[in-house]
């Protein structure tokens, strides 16, 4: 009765598979044909997990990243990695990824409110499409031969070139729009010569605030791609596009798929005078985060959308399943009520094919599946564990001091300065350093019973000796600990606080081999105890140079775990800043006069379209605040962003009132300070030197270069200098080579501006 469909599935592996392969080879213990093999074998399993679907997504496996399998697809290579003509295989794929040693890589930020990060396509006025690699049509063909039927997946035109940066001032990427429609009609007829009758192309810029050309191009986009090929399915997720509802209905698709789970209201606007030559997709299934469907409320959904569509209706998960885990079923050791809640990715699709069986015969046919699904939604509801009173009533109590530090940033820095008492162009670390061999053997043999807590413990002491030693030796001026300890920066917190729960193997991917496993906010967050206080106490006490506390801020640990649905985000975050400004406290009264309270995750909170933004901004800027302003104006409160935009949101992050920020910035050759240039940012800026993410060690030359820009931008006196990120995938002869130009680049700095204070 309805077609279902999946928009695309997680490709790393239930175990990860994928992350291994790729760092095998990376590290040069693999050959190349052997990761191409893990590719085949993860695509294989993968479509035969999607099987009983109608068509099932090709394409959107990828050795790195989608994004980047476009740019390869469509020859769109920049010219300065000095490829010309040459054939994209997959070694110099990797370089656009990772950089050599003379280009940095491709930028990565965020794919929209997300934490899965893309790589960047860059465009220039001269940048010319071409038909490039033959991986697609490749992986069809695998498809093809286990008798499925193929959906081609692909990022369409417009979002393609929106989400991309041009690298020359002046310059409008809808200009190259024409050159690249003929590479977009190859590619479709190509894979209509392989039989495929459908591809997806993915528009999600549609949920954005889209400048009126940008939107105005669809209907000449789509007319050039339609007949060209297979049918087209044009895919918008993340929100709402009800304001685009006749635009996308006239459009010569042959069908739209929609986020019904992000913005269930929508459908009004598209159930009215569909046309009767589309198909309408709905993504009833979400695929952001893991809670179970509510199916009856699901399945009246479907219903009555196909007493205005009948058989002109599809069902799908909401998005991409890229975003949750694999399959839920391994996990033994999660607590069975939460389990029950829960669905991953192979459990998704079991919802998919429910609701299609519920559609074609009747809700008899699934009495069972809907009996269980009503259980365990009213059983998430009723059960004790999620409420706690006392949470609730500290969140009652608060007062507007509550978030707000006792004096303004010049009086505290001025104080900071004497107790700190650094060097103009103080160095520090974003604070994470390499997680060798040795300390992942000690955290697994420990978490396996295999040694005791005092083993344990006496490792990541000699860890964290080390790490001191050598920033000692190096000359930083602002330790860090190292976070030897750390499995992750938002597990290892969740790990602590009430209100989380915790899979073994709920691995998503965050780009490239990075895979997260992010926690589960079930219910009400409270602090048990002390998380950080041992580690970061005894780090200070090999030193006599300040060591910085180091935490993960309450707006980060929300995006970065899957997020309780039964009450406000707002809600949650402070609950978590209470938790987080309890440790705070912890740290001050241990003696600690710095305390980095980490925020990366600031800007991908944002929702899509900017008439909304105001009221995230203030809640999540209050959330920082309460996590920070429980201190005394002597010690410093460090935040540190990455790997976003944050040109347009400087007042909020400014609203942050951190005394000092470190920001990603030499990707973009320090772009980013422009903005902070036009804004005036009044406190410390940290922007970043090198590129944590390439495994090239910087010149000092260039780190210096970088400094006199922001120098230019950021007083002297407010200026510190850092990597762009934490170094905890780098190796201990990189980071020491690479921090070794940073302490030199600040010293010249020092030396060019004798007059500037720390």
């Amino acid at each position: 009765m309805a077609v279902t469909h999946s928009l695309g599935f997680p490709r790393i592996g239930a175990r990860r598979e994928l992350k291994a392969a790729l760092e095998s080879y990376w590290a040069g213990t693999a050959e190349l044909a052997e990761l191409q093999q893990t590719g085949r074998r993860l695509r294989e399993q993968h479509w035969r997990l999607q099987c009983g679907l109608d068509l099932v997504p090709v394409g959107d496996f990828a050795f790195y990243d989608q994004m980047l399998n476009m740019i390869a697809l469509l020859g769109a290579v920049p010219e300065r990695f000095g490829l010309g003509g040459q054939a994209l295989t997959l070694e110099r794929y990797f370089q656009l990824a990772r950089g050599t040693s003379t280009q940095s890589a491709l930028a990565l930020t965020k794919w929209f409110d997300t934490n899965y990060h893309y790589l960047v396509p860059e465009f220039q006025r001269d940048t010319r499409f071409e038909p490039g690699t033959s991986w697609l049509f490749e992986e069809v063909e695998e498809a093809l031969a286990l008798r499925l039927r193929p959906k081609p997946v692909l990022i369409g035109p417009l979002t393609f070139l929106y989400l991309g940066r041009a690298r020359e001032t002046g310059f409008d990427r809808l200009e190259l729009l024409p050159r690249l429609l003929p590479v977009y009609r190859d590619i479709l007829r190509r894979l209509q010569d392989l039989g495929v009758q459908w591809v997806q192309l993915d528009e999600p810029a549609l949920a954005l605030d889209l400048p009126s050309a940008w939107l105005d191009a669809y209907g000449s986009a789509y007319g050039a791609l339609a007949g060209a090929g297979p049918k087209l399915l044009l895919a918008s997720y993340f929100g709402s596009v009800a304001d685009r509802a006749a635009l996308l209905k006239a459009l010569p698709v042959a069908g739209l798929h929609l986020d019904a789970v992000r913005a269930p209201r929508q459908l009004d606007a598209f159930l009215a005078d569909y046309p009767d030559d589309k198909v309408l997709s709905l993504g009833l299934i979400d695929g952001r985060n893991v809670w179970r469907t509510d199916l009856r409320q699901a399945l009246e959904r479907a219903a009555a959308a196909h007493a205005v569509l009948g058989e002109r209706l599809w069902l799908a998960p909401s998005c991409s399943l890229l975003h949750v885990p694999v399959d839920l079923e391994p996990e033994a050791a999660l607590d069975p009520a939460v389990k029950e809640w829960l669905a991953f990715a192979v459990q998704k699709l079991e919802e998919l094919a429910i609701l299609d069986k519920g559609l074609r015969l009747g809700k008899g046919a699934i009495a069972a599946e809907l009996e269980a699904s009503d259980r365990a939604v009213r059983l998430r509801a009723e059960s004790p564990r999620i409420h706690d009173p006392a949470v609730k009533v500290r969140l009652q109590g608060l007062k507007e001091a509550d978030f707000r530090r006792q004096a303004p940033f010049p009086e505290r820095a001025a104080l900071q300065r004497e107790r700190l008492r650094l060097p103009s162009f103080p160095t520090t670390t974003i604070g994470s350093f390499p997680q060798t061999q040795e300390i992942r053997r000690a955290r697994a043999d420990h978490r396996k019973g295999e040694i005791g807590q005092e083993a344990y413990r006496d490792a990541m002491r000699q860890a964290i000796r080390e790490a001191v030693r050598v920033q000692e030796e190096l000359g930083l001026d602002l330790l860090v600990h190292g976070e030897a300890e750390r499995n992750d920066m938002v597990e290892y917190f969740g790990e602590q606080l009430a209100g989380f729960a915790f899979t073994a193997n709920g691995w998503v991917q965050s780009y490239g081999s990075r895979c997260v496993k992010p926690p589960i906010i079930y219910g009400d967050v409270s602090r048990p105890g002390p998380m950080t206080v041992e580690w970061i106490g005894y780090a200070q006490r090999q030193t006599r140079r300040p060591v910085k506390g180091m935490l993960t801020g309450p707006v980060t640990i929300l995006q970065w775990s899957f997020v309780r649905d039964d009450q406000p985000r707002s809600a949650t975050a402070w609950q978590i800043a209470l938790a987080i400004r309890d440790e705070v406290e912890d740290l001050e009264r241990a003696g600690v006069a710095a305390i980095q309270i980490d925020e990366p995750a600031f800007r991908e909170g944002l929702p899509l379209r900017r008439d909304e933004w105001g009221g995230y901004l203030d809640w999540a800027a209050k959330a920082f605040r309460l996590a920070a302003a429980g201190v005394g104006d002597d010690t410093q409160i460090h935040t540190h962003m990455c790997y976003s935009e944050f040109g347009d949101i400087l007042p909020a992050i400014a609203d942050l009132d951190a005394d000092v920020i470190t920001i990603e910035t030499s990707r973009a050759g320090m772009g980013l300070l422009d903005a902070f240039r036009d804004f005036r940012y009044p406190n410390a800026i940290g922007p970043g030197v090198y590129d944590i993410h390439s495994p090239r060690v910087p010149a000092t030359e260039a780190m210096v270069g970088l400094l006199e820009q922001a120098a230019a931008v950021i007083p002297s006196e407010r200026l510190w200098v850092n990597p762009d990120c934490g170094l905890k995938t780098r190796g201990w002869p990189e980071v020491e080579q690479s921090l070794a130009g940073m302490v030199a680049a600040a010293k010249a700095m020092r030396q060019r501006n004798p007059v500037a204070t720390g």
